[in-house]
C-alpha cells in the first residue's frame, strides 16, 4: 500500500504509532539498511518507495530516536515501557556497557517488572531461562540481592526506576559514528539532546552544546562545526572531522539537524522556498512535532489514554505513574516486538536501539557534578505532565546547516527538582531543587523540577544531572523580551522618590502573600472537598481561620494599588499631593488587622492538628503528599500555614524603613510611626509562638526527606543545621548528608529510591561527645573527628568556612546536650549497618546495599518532592542553619526583574518571587504557579565588571560555576533590596550577626 500510493515516510510512521496506540510516537523512528548496508532513518517527507528499494528483503526496525534529558518528560506509561524495552535490548546486545553494579541494578528492575516481587527459587529459574546480558551468570547473586529490595514495586514503577538509572549512564541514548580528527586520530561522533559529542572509544572527551554551535555543515567526507566566538575558548572557530564517506557524513549531519530541531525549536521548521534557477545545498529538513509540541499536546489532553498489555510481564500493568484514564478504550496495543504479522510485505519491526556505556558511579549516584543546573524549575510540578525542561529556541537551516537564531546561556537550565521520580498525580517539573538553573522545580524539586528541576534534576546540582532549576520555553517567549528603549520610557513615567518604591514593595509582596493564602483557601480547600480524607473538625479549624485573612488582605491589596495609581498619576491626576504617601493606608489596615489576632493565634493549633491528622491517617497523608506535588504548591504545604505570621514581620520591616526615610516634619511621618508601633506590638505578642512553630514545621519537613526514622519529632528537640559533609570510611571519603539537632547528629546518604529521600546510616548522641580538628592525623583538608561515647566518625567539609560553621554549631549543640537531663532517646527504626560497637574501628565500613539506598521499611515509600533545601545542599555541597532559615523568613521579596543569560543579548521581563533561598519565576504576578525556579544556595552575588559589557544601571549578577545570570532592577531602591535579600541566601549568617539581627532564638 505504501509503495503503490507513493506515500511519504510519515504515513508509515504514523500507521505504526496508530497500531500501538502510541501518543508520543515522535520520540521514535523507523530504521533500515540502505543499499550500501548502512543503517539510516526513514525520511518522513520522502516517498517510502524511493527509500526502500527492495521491501521484501528489508527489515525495518521501530526504535527510540530521540532520548529526552529526563524520562519524566515521557508522560505516558506506554512510552516509558517502550523506552524500557529499548534499554533491555541495548543491554542484551552489549551496547549499554556499565560496571557490574549498574548492570545488576538495571536487570533487577527488569526482573521486577517481568515476574514481580522477589522469590529466590523463581528468580533463579527466570534468570536461567532469560539472558539479559552476555555472561550473566557472574552477576546473578547481585541481581537477586538488588531485586530483593524492590518489594511491592509495580511494572510501571520498575520502568521508571530503570530509566532513572539508565539516563545517568554516559552513553544512554548515544549512537557512535566513527570519524577522525584533523590529526588523523580515530574518534567517534554522536549527537544528543544537548548537542554534538566527541568520544574516544566509549569515553566522552568533548561536547559542543547547541548554544555554542553556530552552524553544522558537511562537504563531501568532512563534517564541519562552526562555533560561536568565545574569548575563553581554545577551540578554533570551525572544527573539522573526517568520516568514512559522503553518505556517512550526510547521514550524521541529518541526525544532528533533527536532534537540534526536535529539542530546541518551538514548532516544525518551515520548508525553504524552491530556488528559481538551481539549488545549492541539501533540502533536507526536520519533519514532525518538536518535543515542546508533543508535551503541549499530551498536557492538553488531546488524546485518549489506553491501557496496554505487557507481553513480557507476568503481573498486570498498573498506570501508577500517570493519572488514571478518564475512559477505558477497547483496543489494547501489543508490544513492539509483535507487530510483524500486522504489516504489509511481511516487514519486521522490532524494538531496537543503540547505546552504551557509563561512568562507574552512574548507577549509585543520583547526580553528577556540573549538571545540576539542568534541573529544578524542573522543580515546578504539573497537573498531568511535566513541562519542557530545556528552552527550545527558534532556529533555521541554511545551506545544509542548523543555525540557532537566539543566543542563550551556556547550559540551558532545567529546574526539575521534582521530576526524577514517579508521582501519583503527575510527574513534577521542577527542581527547582537541584540545579543552578531554573527542577531539579527540581521545582517540588526543591521542583523541579527537580528540574528542571529540575526538576532543576533542576533537575539540581553541580554533581547532578537532575535537579536544577528549569528554564521553561515560556520564559523565553519572544513576547517577553523588551527593548532597552521601551524600558527607559517606562522608567521615566513613574515617581522616583524612595517612599514610592517602599509603597510599591508593600503592593508587590502583598500580591504574593495573597496568592500564598489562596493555596490554602482555594486550591487546598477545593481538593479537600473532593476527597473524603480530612475530618470535618480539622477542615473547620483550617479554613475558618484562613478565609477571614484572605478576605481582609484582598481588600488591603486593592487599597494599596489604588493609592499607588493616584501616586503615579494614573487616575485623578488633578489631586496629587495628598496621595503621595502610604502611612495612612498602613495605619488604617494594621489597626483593622489587630481584630484578626484571634485567627493568627490559632495557627499553632492548625499546624499541630494537621500534622497529627497526617500521622494518624494514611489517606490524609497520601492526599497531602499528592497536593504538595502540584505546581501551585511550590513550597512544602505546612510552610503556607506560617505565612500569616511571617507577613506581620514583613510589615514591621517595611514600616521601619519608611520611618527611617521620612524626616519628622513629613506629613506621612506621624501615621507611619503609629503604624509601626501597632505592628510591633502584634509581632511581639506572636513572636514566641512563631519561633516554636518554625522549629516544629522544620522538623516535620525534614522527616519527609528521611528514611529510617521512627521519632524525629519529639518534644524538646530543636533543629540546628543540615548540610553536606564527606565522611571517611574504609572506602575513602564518601558524601553524606548530616542533620544536627540539639541532642543528636544524624548522617544519611542519597540513593536511587523512588521516594527521592535520604536514608539514615547512623547517629551520634551529642551527650558526652567531643570534637577536634584532625587534618594532620588523616591528611584530609578541613577535617574533624567527632568522638561519641560509643562511636567516632571522621568528616571533612568542602571549605574552611563550612568547617568553622559546623564546628561552632556542633560545639554549641554539645553544650546544650550536657545541660539537658541525659542522653537522647533512640531515633532509628532499626540499627543501621554502619553503627559500630565500642571496640570496632573508628572509621566504619559501608556496604553496597547502603550505597544503593534501598528501603529498609517493609512499606513502599511514596514519591516525594525532590527540590527541598536538603537536596539543594546535597548537590551544592553546602549547609544551612536554623538561623539562616529564620533570617530567610524575613528576607522575602516580590517584583518585576529583567533577566539576561550570559551569552544572550535581550533582556526578559519576569515576575520574580524570592523565598526559601530560591527565586521563583513567573510570566506575570497573576500566574498561579511558577514556571521555573533557581535555588541560590552556593551561588555568588556580585556586580558585573566592565569587561562584561552590560552597560546598564541597577544590574546584579548571580553565578555558580559556569552558570551566570544577570538581573536588572527598576530603581536604586529596588536594586538595593534585591541585593539585600539575595545576599541572605548566598552567604550564610554568622551566629553573632544573626543573633544581633533578631531577638534571641529559642535555642
Amino acid at each position: 500500500f505504501f509503495l503503490q500510493q507513493r506515500a511519504p515516510g510519515k504515513v508509515l510512521h504514523d500507521a505504526v504509532c496508530s497500531h500501538l496506540n502510541l501518543v508520543e510516537g515522535d520520540y521514535f523512528g523507523l530504521e533500515f539498511p540502505d543499499h550500501k548496508k548502512m543503517m539510516v532513518w526513514l525520511d518522513l517527507l520522502k516517498p517510502v518507495m524511493k527509500q526502500i528499494r527492495r521491501p521484501k528483503h528489508v527489515v525495518v526496525k521501530f526504535v527510540v530516536k530521540f532520548f529526552p534529558p529526563d524520562h519524566a518528560q515521557l508522560q505516558e506509561e506506554l512510552t516509558r515501557y517502550l523506552f524500557a524495552l529499548q534499554v533491555k535490548q541495548d543491554l542484551a546486545q552489549g551496547r549499554l556497557t556499565c560496571n557490574d553494579t549498574s548492570t545488576a541494578l538495571l536487570i533487577s528492575h527488569i526482573v521486577q517488572s517481568e515476574i514481580g516481587d522477589f522469590d529466590e527459587t523463581i528468580d533463579r529459574e527466570h534468570l536461567a531461562k532469560n539472558k539479559y546480558i552476555p555472561h550473566q551468570e557472574a552477576l546473578e547473586d547481585k541481581i537477586m540481592e538488588f531485586h530483593r529490595n524492590h518489594m511491592g514495586q509495580t511494572p510501571a514503577e520498575s520502568d521508571f526506576q530503570l530509566l532513572e538509572i539508565a539516563r545517568r549512564l554516559e552513553m544512554y541514548g548515544i549512537r557512535l559514528h566513527p570519524a577522525k580528527d584533523r590529526e588523523g586520530t580515530k574518534i567517534n561522533l554522536a549527537v544528543a539532546n544537548t548537542g554534538v559529542l566527541v568520544f574516544q572509544g566509549h569515553t566522552k572527551i568533548n561536547a559542543f552544546n547547541w548554544a555554542k554551535v553556530r552552524k553544522l555543515s558537511f562537504k563531501r567526507k568532512r563534517f564541519l562545526i562552526k562555533l560561536r566566538p568565545d574569548v575563553n575558548s581554545s577551540f578554533q572557530d570551525t572544527l573539522e572531522f573526517l568520516m568514512a564517506s559522503r553518505d556517512f557524513c550526510k547521514s550524521f549531519w541529518k541526525i544532528c539537524v533533527e536532534h537540534h530541531a526536535f529539542f530546541r525549536l518551538f514548532e516544525e521548521p518551515k520548508p525553504k522556498p524552491k530556488p528559481v534557477l538551481f539549488s545549492r545545498g541539501s533540502s533536507f529538513r526536520f519533519s514532525g512535532r518538536t518535543q515542546k509540541q508533543v508535551l503541549d499536546y499530551v498536557k492538553e489532553g488531546g488524546h485518549k489514554k489506553v491501557q496496554f498489555e505487557r507481553k513480557h510481564s507476568k503481573i498486570h500493568s498498573i498506570r501508577s505513574l500517570t493519572a488514571q484514564p478518564s475512559e477505558q478504550h477497547t483496543e489494547v496495543p501489543k508490544q513492539v516486538s509483535d507487530f510483524s504479522a500486522h504489516l504489509p510485505f511481511n516487514w519486521e519491526l522490532r524494538s531496537s536501539g543503540a547505546h552504551g556505556d557509563d561512568n562507574d558511579a552512574a548507577a549509585v549516584q543520583s547526580c553528577r557534578q556540573g549538571k545540576e543546573s539542568k534541573a529544578s524549575a524542573e522543580d515546578t510540578g504539573q497537573h498531568k505532565s511535566p513541562s519542557l525542561k530545556k528552552s527550545p529556541k527558534e532556529g533555521r537551516k541554511v545551506d545544509g546547516a542548523v543555525v540557532s537564531t537566539v543566543e542563550e546561556e551556556e547550559e540551558p537550565a532545567k529546574d526539575r527538582m521534582q521530576q526524577n521520580r514517579p508521582q501519583s498525580q503527575q510527574p513534577s517539573t521542577g527542581s527547582l531543587t537541584g540545579s543552578p538553573h531554573l527542577s531539579e522545580l527540581s521545582i517540588n524539586s526543591q521542583g523541579g523540577p527537580s528540574v528542571a528541576n529540575m526538576t532543576l534534576s533542576p533537575n539540581l546540582s553541580p554533581d547532578a544531572k537532575q535537579s536544577s532549576p528549569l528554564v521553561s520555553p515560556l520564559l523565553n517567549d519572544p513576547s517577553c523580551i523588551r527593548t532597552d528603549d521601551e524600558e527607559e520610557v517606562k522608567r521615566k513615567r513613574f515617581p522616583t522618590e524612595k517612599a514610592y518604591f517602599i509603597a510599591k514593595e508593600v503592593a508587590t509582596t502583598e500580591r504574593t502573600y495573597l496568592k500564598d493564602l489562596e493555596v490554602i483557601t482555594s486550591w487546598f480547600q477545593s481538593a479537600v472537598s473532593k476527597e473524603d480524607c480530612m475530618p470535618e473538625t480539622l477542615q473547620n479549624l483550617i479554613f475558618s481561620n484562613f478565609e477571614p485573612l484572605h478576605k481582609f488582605h484582598s481588600g488591603f491589596l486593592k487599597e494599596i494599588e489604588q493609592r499607588l495609581a493616584l501616586w503615579e498619576g494614573r487616575s485623578n491626576a488633578h489631586i496629587k499631593g495628598d496621595y503621595q504617601r502610604i502611612g495612612d493606608v498602613m495605619l488604617k489596615n494594621i489597626q483593622s488587622m489587630k481584630q484578626l489576632t484571634i485567627h493568627l493565634r490559632k495557627h499553632n493549633e492548625i499546624l499541630m492538628e494537621l500534622e497529627n491528622g497526617i500521622k494518624n491517617s494514611r489517606k490524609l497523608e497520601t492526599f497531602c503528599r499528592d497536593f504538595e506535588l502540584q505546581k501551585v504548591c511550590y513550597l512544602p504545604l505546612n510552610t503556607f500555614l506560617l505565612r500569616p505570621l511571617h507577613r506581620l514581620m514583613h510589615y514591621k520591616q517595611i514600616m521601619e524603613r519608611l520611618c527611617k526615610h521620612y524626616p519628622p516634619s513629613h506629613t506621612d511621618f506621624r501615621d507611619s510611626r503609629a503604624a509601626l508601633a501597632e505592628i510591633s506590638e502584634m509581632v511581639a505578642q506572636l513572636h514566641g509562638s512563631m519561633i516554636k512553630m518554625e522549629n516544629f514545621q522544620k522538623l516535620h519537613e525534614l522527616k519527609k526527606d528521611l528514611i529510617g526514622m521512627d521519632n524525629l519529632v519529639i518534644p524538646g528537640r530543636e533543629f540546628i543545621r543540615l548540610g553536606s559533609l564527606s565522611k571517611l570510611s574504609g572506602k575513602g571519603l564518601q558524601q553524606r548528608m548530616f542533620f544536627l539537632f540539639n541532642d543528636i547528629l544524624l548522617y544519611t546518604s542519597r540513593g536511587l529510591t523512588a521516594s527521592n529521600q535520604f536514608k539514615v546510616h547512623g547517629h551520634l548522641p551529642l551527650y558526652g561527645m567531643t570534637i577536634e580538628e584532625s587534618e594532620e592525623e588523616w591528611g584530609v583538608p578541613h577535617c574533624l573527628t567527632l568522638r561519641g561515647q560509643h562511636q567516632s566518625i571522621v568528616v571533612a567539609a568542602s571549605t574552611r568556612a563550612e568547617m568553622d560553621k559546623w564546628t561552632e554549631d556542633i560545639q554549641m549543640a554539645i553544650d546544650l546536650a550536657e545541660k539537658s537531663s541525659g542522653p537522647a532517646p533512640e531515633v532509628l527504626a532499626s540499627s543501621p549497618p554502619d553503627n559500630k560497637s565500642p571496640d570496632e574501628t573508628t572509621v566504619d565500613q559501608e556496604s553496597e546495599d547502603d550505597l544503593s539506598a534501598s528501603r529498609t521499611s517493609l512499606e513502599r515509600q511514596s514519591p516525594h518532592r525532590g527540590n527541598t533545601t536538603v537536596h539543594v545542599c546535597w548537590h551544592r555541597n553546602t549547609s544551612v542553619s536554623m538561623i539562616d532559615f529564620s533570617i530567610a523568613v524575613e528576607n522575602q521579596l516580590s517584583g518585576n526583574l529583567l533577566r539576561k543569560f550570559k551569552n544572550s543579548n535581550g533582556w526578559q521581563k519576569l515576575w520574580v518571587v524570592f523565598t526559601n533561598f530560591c527565586m521563583f519565576f513567573y510570566k506575570s504576578h497573576q500566574d498561579n504557579h511558577p514556571l521555573a525556579s533557581l535555588p541560590l544556595l552556593g551561588y555568588s552575588l556580585t556586580i558585573p565588571s566592565e569587561s562584561e559589557n552590560i552597560h546598564k544601571d541597577y544590574v546584579f549578577k548571580l553565578h555558580f560555576k559556569s552558570h551566570v545570570y544577570y538581573f536588572r532592577a527598576e530603581s536604586e531602591y529596588t536594586f538595593e533590596r534585591w541585593m539585600e535579600v539575595i545576599r541572605s541566601a548566598t552567604s550564610s549568617a554568622s551566629r553573632t550577626r544573626a543573633l544581633s539581627h533578631k531577638e534571641p532564638h529559642a535555642y
